[in-house]
């Protein structure tokens, strides 16, 4: 589904990704995990085709996106459910769900089914569906960013730090969705500092740090060494 190859990007003098290898397969949740500052968002944002990168390959299918400006990525089955959500807040929860299906120029029936189906993911949504989004909690501001991404139909969603600044209740209904949609066909890569709530629901992961990945496995493999319960979980393996 998606692949990147040797991929290097650069701010400047600062090399935020050095080298990045890493696959995603048809129907997995794959984790990326890593501290702040590992380049976890960098990544998202160079699949997404936000950020150049001064190396390396991104393919999605068959198709190299470094040739492709974000629009058509998105008309290529990726979604992007960035860090700190980016609603439209003085717009409703409708109206930014609306727009998640922009670039499929869907007719209103296709558009009014696929309402229907996040808002059974998220049954929030429905009854918020007319309030402006500044308005929302942050846990339901998280759900409406993830309901716009699948509003495209997307085969694959990229994730950048869904469970940040919500309280664990929040945490648990987002990761649950999120195992949803890997039920329904959705791929997803899932880039996130809390590696317990990831390394749970996650097939595969890989470990970045300081922009290069240094450990790459099955999630379960991961979450029961020592390095990872050390750095990122507080604790040793049992």
């Amino acid at each position: 589904m998606l692949e990147l190859m040797d991929l290097s990007v650069s701010y400047g003098n600062i090399s935020a990704l050095k080298g990045v290898s890493l696959k995603v397969e048809p129907g997995e949740i794959v984790a990326l995990i890593g501290s702040n500052g590992a380049g976890k968002s960098t990544l998202i944002k160079a699949c997404a085709g936000l950020v150049k990168p001064t190396g390396g390959e991104i393919h999605l299918g068959g198709t190299n996106l470094l040739r492709e400006v974000p629009r058509k990525r998105a008309m290529l089955g990726m979604a992007v459910v960035p860090e700190n959500r980016r609603l439209f807040g003085e717009m409703s929860v409708r109206d930014n769900l609306q727009l998640g299906a922009y670039s499929q120029r869907r007719n209103r029936v296709a558009i009014a089914e696929d309402l229907a189906e996040v808002f059974e993911l998220f049954p929030r949504l429905e009854e918020r569906q007319s309030q402006r989004a500044m308005t929302m909690s942050g846990g339901e501001q998280q759900m409406l960013a993830i309901g716009r991404a699948l509003m495209s139909r997307p085969k694959l969603v990229l994730m950048d730090e869904p469970s940040i600044g919500l309280a664990p209740k929040i945490v648990s209904l987002i990761f649950g969705a999120i195992q949803r949609m890997r039920e329904h066909g959705i791929t997803l890569l899932l880039a996130e500092q809390n590696a317990a709530a990831s390394l749970k629901i996650a097939d595969r992961a890989y470990v970045l740090e300081l922009g290069r990945v240094t450990m790459t496995g099955k999630a379960r493999e991961l979450w029961e060494t020592d390095k990872v319960r050390r750095l990122y979980l507080g604790g040793e393996a049992a």
